[in-house]
């Protein structure tokens, strides 16, 4: 009775796409689950709205992915962006294309991504028991054979580790998958917080607080030498620093925090202008406006909420009128517009991360089955292997391509 040609722990949308592609190709599947409810990691993801996919061509695609995209390259020519769209609007889902490729349901409920993964595997009779926490993987010669969950003995010769990685904790992803691995022979890439929201010393980013800015540039600096850039939004926290740009610069910031370096970031808020640009606006925005005070001239310049912050900072008297600016003052508000200094002193925790980095290493995992090179019937998908990418539907769509790649493989070779 607890006999199962294919046998799938954690209901997310990796293990999902693997019980669905199994089951397509006549395999008697069943999914283990140790919340109540599947999927509840996904039901957060994109704030609630879902992040589907990125319109990307695969080469493209690859460059956000670390620390090896090309791992992904036979997963991604199987199935990608298109087939998990065409998936959704088979089974009611309209989907929308926003800036940077993004991929959305046109209705903003990621529910509704849910429901019809739930009803594509429903109706291909794969069996779902949620609430059971897998405790071990029952192996014989280097071969699976089974699982142990809640004490109970479930009989399969394969399985499919789908377990996610440490990141929101809350919704089942802690971990539990890097253990069973390990118990096995199996190498783990230390696990760290990714795309996630830096604290930063000094209390310049809490006076600003709520403050969302856009088309910014921020760059990191570990050590007082460059590291890494992005452009795009960004926001201001109780704690630091969030928002797109943060997070996806956050995975160099986050190393170089846990080797005790010193990393610093920079705001560039006028990156469309140059240095010289900008003092000839500056200047010409003085000279026009000579009979104002200085703090009235800040409003064509600076978001209102910033402009006490930035002349606190420049130590200038707001009241000065505009022609009393001297060359050197000019200079030091160019130079802070361009240079918006924060010393990075932690990273936030898991709670708050939106992907983990490390994991299963690669080079364990066949990449053209996602079975391990180690035990044999025993696969891999999503989260838990040691990859992750930057925003903008890029980590979902490894959960589906590893996710339909190891179902697919495990199932053929049946």
């Amino acid at each position: 009775m607890n006999n199962y040609d294919v046998i799938i722990v954690g209901a997310g949308p990796a293990g999902l796409l693997a019980a669905g592609r199994a089951a397509e190709l006549g395999s008697k599947v069943l999914v283990l689950e140790k919340m109540r409810n599947e999927g509840r990691k996904l039901l957060i993801t994109g704030k609630g709205r879902c992040n589907i996919t990125n319109n990307a061509e695969i080469q493209e695609f690859i460059t956000h992915v670390f620390p090896n995209g090309k791992f992904l390259r036979n997963a991604f020519s199987q199935f990608f962006s298109k087939d998990i769209i065409e998936l959704l609007e088979k089974f009611g889902v309209d989907v929308t294309l926003e800036r940077g490729g993004r991929y959305f349901p046109t209705s903003n409920k990621s529910v509704d991504i849910l429901r019809a993964l739930l009803k594509w595997v429903n109706e291909l009779g794969v069996e779902i028991f949620t609430g059971q926490r897998v405790e071990k993987l029952l192996v014989e010669n280097d071969k699976i054979k089974g699982v142990r969950a809640n004490g109970k003995v479930f009989i399969s010769e394969k399985v499919i580790l789908a377990t996610g990685g440490k990141s929101y904790p809350a919704t089942g992803s802690t971990g539990d998958g890097y253990e069973l691995a390990k118990q096995l022979g199996h190498k783990i890439e230390n696990p760290i917080p990714a795309l996630v929201p830096v604290e930063t010393k000094g209390s310049v980013a809490q006076k600003l607080q709520g403050l969302n800015l856009k088309n910014v540039k921020a760059v990191v600096w570990v050590n007082g030498k460059k590291a890494g850039e992005a452009f795009g939004e960004m926001i201001f926290t109780h704690f630091g620093l969030s928002g797109p740009i943060i997070l996806t610069l956050s995975r160099i910031m986050v190393k170089a925090l846990q080797n005790d370096q010193k990393v610093e970031i920079t705001v560039d808020l006028k990156p469309a202008l140059d240095e010289q640009k900008l003092d000839r606006r500056l200047q010409r925005d003085l000279n026009e406006h000579g009979k104002k005070q200085l703090v009235n001239i800040f409003r064509n310049w600076l978001p209102s909420s910033m402009i006490p912050v930035f002349i606190e900072l420049l130590e200038l008297d707001p009241d000065k009128v505009c022609h009393q600016v001297s060359g050197k003052e000019r200079k030091q508000i160019r130079h802070l517009m361009k240079n918006l200094r924060f010393e990075v002193s932690h990273n936030r925790s898991f709670k708050e991360a939106i992907i983990t980095s490390g994991g299963i290493l690669t080079n364990e995992i066949r990449p053209k089955t996602m079975e391990s090179k180690i035990v044999s019937g025993l696969y891999f998908a999503g989260e838990i292997i040691d990859l992750d990418a930057e925003t903008g539907g890029y980590n979902l769509q490894i959960a589906y391509s590893t996710g339909w790649l190891a179902g697919n493989s495990l199932a053929e070779s049946n």
